[in-house]
């Protein structure tokens, strides 16, 4: 094994004492070579629980909000050796299982990108537990999502994403947001510099203790989400001139 060939799972937690040993408990660990956990100074005892698991932790000393969580999260991971890094929401919505075949997908190089897609079917969603508004604003937003960026994703929301190392190099993603549209931007950004991107299917699982955006919160997303397209758009004819759409020119890999 080459020095950057090892798989990572990250974790950006919040207030996620309730859930975090249980999705531990489902991550392969035949396939995963490392776990970061990053706690986004959460208020519950997240902290207690995580220092007790065989993980590697980092506590954010501020909230540094979703996004800025994920940037710690992929930094980390890089600097660790990553070939390959798995991003799991700590709150058991995925299920953790489904990380080993998103990692072969990877390492066959049949996609850069692999997504856990929570909507198999409407009827399996909603009897998971996925609120209806929540399932038909996830379902308007992908299909416009698709339109507009060439792909055929069964969703564009997840919090189960695998990613190559190459990807990770590549991708500014120090220029998106500390908040929730991140993920959108993230994904923008990876058709942008010609990434395959593919999904694969994740029941899904919706409780009290998982978490779930206001619908304040969603409409707010959903208009950011939208502003990224259209500052993408302004950047491929050269109106504008978008930091996040500029390569990162990738760092070296060595050989160990």
């Amino acid at each position: 094994m080459t020095q950057n060939d090892r798989v990572i799972v990250v974790m950006p937690a919040y207030n996620a004492a309730n859930t975090l040993e249980r999705i531990y408990n489902d991550v392969p660990k035949d396939v995963v070579d490392e776990i970061i956990v990053v706690d986004d100074c959460s208020k519950d005892n997240t902290a207690e629980i995580a220092r007790r698991l065989p993980v590697t932790y980092i506590r954010h000393e501020r909230n540094t909000g979703y996004g800025g969580n994920q940037k710690t999260c992929y930094t980390e991971a890089l600097k660790r050796g990553a070939g390959t890094v798995v991003m799991l929401h700590a709150d058991y919505q995925y299920d953790g299982r489904m990380i080993g075949p998103a990692v072969h997908i990877l390492k066959l190089g049949i996609c850069d990108v692999v997504l856990g897609n929570r909507i198999r079917t409407r009827r399996e969603a909603l009897e998971g537990g996925m609120p209806p508004v929540k399932y038909l604003s996830n379902r308007g937003l992908t299909l416009l999502e698709n339109l507009l960026s060439g792909q055929n994703l069964g969703e564009w929301h997840s919090g189960f994403r695998a990613y190559s190392r190459r990807v990770l190099e590549t991708v500014p993603f120090m220029e998106n947001s500390d908040n929730f549209v991140f993920d959108s931007q993230f994904l923008v950004q990876s058709v942008h510099f010609g990434f395959k991107i593919g999904d694969i299917p994740v029941p899904v699982r919706y409780f009290d203790e998982a978490s779930s955006i206001s619908i304040r919160a969603s409409t707010r997303y959903a208009f950011h989400t939208l502003a990224t397209f259209a500052q993408w758009y302004g950047h491929r004819v050269g109106v504008v001139n978008v930091p996040r759409f500029r390569r990162v020119t990738p760092t070296p890999r060595s050989a160990s």
